[in-house]
């Protein structure tokens, strides 16, 4: 039993990928989520996990979903608090292992995500991003761990949020895996590099478009 739970947001214009605006549009930057959640759905779907869990922001109409996926509202508060609560619905579900993404990392595959899930030697994993933070979490036993304790009050969407959120972890004892790091979509330079990470995605096919009528660098 196993649960993969990716945490989104509705690709609404001015909502999501507001740092990429300008120089792209509220309307782009809207379109590269909505790539790149695409992406991250499809490669979940082919993940064996017994079940996958999308825990939403927004309007539900606004996401083309898989089959096979719960869909979720997310909670309030900030993103520690979604986070903890979307363990905790996953656990209500299953009480088995449990791998949370988000949506900003569309080059993840199903072998990936498979091999990210904590074993029964582990009692989590995280895997760090480039710019700081991190773009998965798992726990073995997610109802076992104090999510609380380990969640909550960890900065977000700074350059020490990963650094801060493994030592968490592995100050409560937990034994923790570190997963290969990858590079999240959330500057100009991210969506070039992670386009070509993943040449023949829906993300790259957006980014290659929104990009077309950019400036040349010089």
């Amino acid at each position: 039993m196993s649960t993969l739970i990716v945490i989104a947001k509705a690709p609404v214009p001015g909502r999501v990928k507001t740092r990429l605006t300008p120089p792209f549009t509220p309307e782009q930057g809207a379109g590269l989520a909505a790539a790149a959640l695409a992406d991250t759905l499809e490669a979940v779907a082919t993940a064996r996990f017994r079940r996958r869990l999308l825990a939403l922001e927004g309007e539900p109409g606004l996401v083309e979903v898989p089959s096979g996926f719960t869909v979720v509202p997310q909670s309030g508060g900030g993103l520690d608090r979604r986070l903890a609560a979307a363990f905790e619905q996953a656990a209500a579900l299953d009480p088995g292992p449990a791998l949370l993404i988000g949506m900003d990392t569309p080059q993840v595959t199903g072998p990936l995500l498979e091999a990210c899930l904590p074993t029964s030697w582990e009692d989590a994993t995280i895997g760090l991003a480039e710019d700081g933070g991190f773009w998965s979490l798992g726990f073995h036993r997610p109802r076992a761990v104090e999510l609380d304790r380990l969640l909550f009050d960890v900065p977000m969407s700074t350059d020490t949020t990963g650094a801060v959120q493994l030592g968490r972890l592995t100050a409560a004892g937990l034994r923790v895996r570190t997963l290969p790091v990858l590079r999240d979509v959330d500057t100009i330079a991210d969506v070039a590099a992670v386009a070509a990470a993943a040449p023949a995605s829906r993300f790259a096919a957006a980014a290659h478009a929104a990009s077309a009528g950019l400036p040349v660098p010089a």
